[in-house]
């Protein structure tokens, strides 16, 4: 008898798409997140942005430091236990992955890319960013799309795609993007509603009869035509078109669409630009040796489980798309390449250990680390201290290592913590202890309560000096 493999292992997915139209952020994402969902919690949060403010004075100083949509997202989502795993910014495009600590140790070789499309190739107004990475040793790819605008350009926005997809990652053995377990394809793709007028569609949207556009719409359409689309799947399009609507309003654009010439003046109707779309590697039948068909017995599947449009966000003319998804896969990876904890009582008052040990085939490098970090952390590099595992090793046996951190760097207060290993050859985080407490330093606060005390045991003499008559 065989023995039995990993339990299969299911994943819950929020991925997010919104052409912000150059704003700030909006005060809540409450909703646009689910954030007051009863359900369970998300694993994962994908954040694919278009057109973020760009100017040349903010993409610079974006460079040297996180734009405030990056600063706006963690600090909605580090309290809940999300890190931002990686980002990915060309011009106005960005994409974001937030991820639940626990999996921390399971998501290897990341990897990230953009492609220009924009005055052919020279300009990242247009284009595509992408993240791929191995989730629990399935490979898995994001890309955020802006493709070329107006009706007309159709063909254009298919080429562009095509050009994306051929873009490859630097580095050895890392597969082309079509030869990921699952590919996710979104942002705003710009595909309009061709032939039927503007008083047909308002009237379609009007009455909720969304079913009586959708064979007009330019990338069902080309999905019926053009190979390298038809294993993409998307939700049933069941929300209003999302584009193009008046600031602050769900009144779609009551301005007059301007042209060369004054008598070729009409209002732009409105499309499905903002989308959603995923395609499962080999989600085929293949032909068993007797010769009959048989369904591959897929170790990785996805599942749509809400595709909505957010009606309450008004800060552009686009309103936010939102695709939440069941991964159900069987883990190829069940065991951490690093187990870490701390050893005994933390605090300030004295040096404190680290234990740890790593699989035999871990490619441990001398540059490798151990960072201390709150466990509301925002990303890899928001570490209240860290130790060199090579530097700072005091024992070594074949089982497991001891490193130490200086107790000058423990923070006095105390508070909830956690450790993680980052490996410098994977460049990522290999391993995640529990949370646990480092106790605040009691020669400090002794010290703080004498001071405090001193300063009301005053003399008589010296109260009476501050007191006037």
């Amino acid at each position: 008898m065989e023995p039995a493999g990993p339990a299969l292992r299911g994943l819950r997915l929020h991925l997010v798409t919104w052409n912000v139209g150059t704003a700030s952020p909006p005060p809540d994402v409450t909703s646009l997140l689910q954030l007051n969902s009863l359900g369970p919690t998300m694993d994962m949060y994908v954040i694919g942005l278009q057109e973020v403010n760009s100017r040349i004075t903010n993409f610079l100083s974006d460079l040297a430091f996180d734009d405030p949509w990056s600063i706006f997202f963690m600090a909605v989502l580090s309290p809940l236990g999300y890190i931002k795993l990686s980002s990915v910014r060309m011009q106005g495009l960005l994409l974001l992955i937030f991820v639940k600590h626990v999996h921390l140790p399971f998501i290897r070789d990341v990897h990230t890319h953009y492609t220009r499309t924009g005055l052919y190739g020279y300009w990242g107004n247009k284009g595509g960013v992408t993240i791929r990475m191995s989730l629990y040793g399935h490979t898995v790819c994001f890309m955020n799309c802006h493709l070329p605008a107006h009706m007309e350009n159709t063909e254009q926005r298919l080429d562009d795609f095509e050009k994306i997809l051929e873009m490859q990652f630097e580095g050895e053995n890392i597969p082309s993007t079509l030869d990921h377990d699952i590919l996710f394809w979104f942002g705003d793709l710009n595909f309009r509603i061709a032939d039927y007028g503007i008083h047909f569609v308002r009237e379609s949207i009007n009455n909720k009869r969304y079913n009586l556009l959708w064979e007009k719409d330019q990338l069902n359409m080309a999905k019926k035509k053009e190979a390298f689309l038809q294993e993409f799947i998307e939700g049933p399009l069941q929300f209003k078109p999302t584009y193009k609507f008046d600031l602050y309003s769900d009144v779609y654009d009551t301005r007059e669409q301007k042209s060369l010439f004054w008598f070729n003046e009409k209002k732009r109707k409105p499309a499905w630009t903002d989308r959603i779309l995923w395609r499962v590697k080999n989600l085929c039948q293949h032909a068993s040796k007797e010769g009959e068909f048989s369904e591959e017995k897929q170790t990785i599947s996805v599942t749509l489980n809400n595709y909505i449009s957010h009606m309450s966000y008004g800060i552009s003319d686009h309103k936010p798309v939102t695709g939440t998804f069941g991964l159900e896969l069987k883990p190829l990876l069940t065991d951490p390449l690093i187990t870490l904890n701390p050893e005994g009582e933390w605090s300030a008052e004295h040096d404190v250990l680290i234990r740890y040990s790593a699989v035999p085939e871990f490619p441990s490098s001398a540059w490798d680390w151990i960072g201390l970090f709150k466990v509301a952390f925002r990303h890899v590099n928001d570490y209240v201290t860290y130790a060199w595992v090579e530097d700072d090793e005091i024992s070594s046996n074949k089982d497991s290592k001891q490193v130490y951190m200086s107790a000058a760097e423990i923070p006095d207060a105390g508070g909830e913590f956690l450790l993680c290993y980052y490996s410098n050859n994977l460049q990522a985080i290999v391993g995640i202890s529990q949370p646990f407490q480092i106790q605040p330093n009691r020669t400090l606060i002794e010290k703080d309560l004498a001071q405090e005390e001193n300063s009301w045991t005053q003399t008589p003499d010296n109260l009476q000096s501050h007191i006037e008559f």
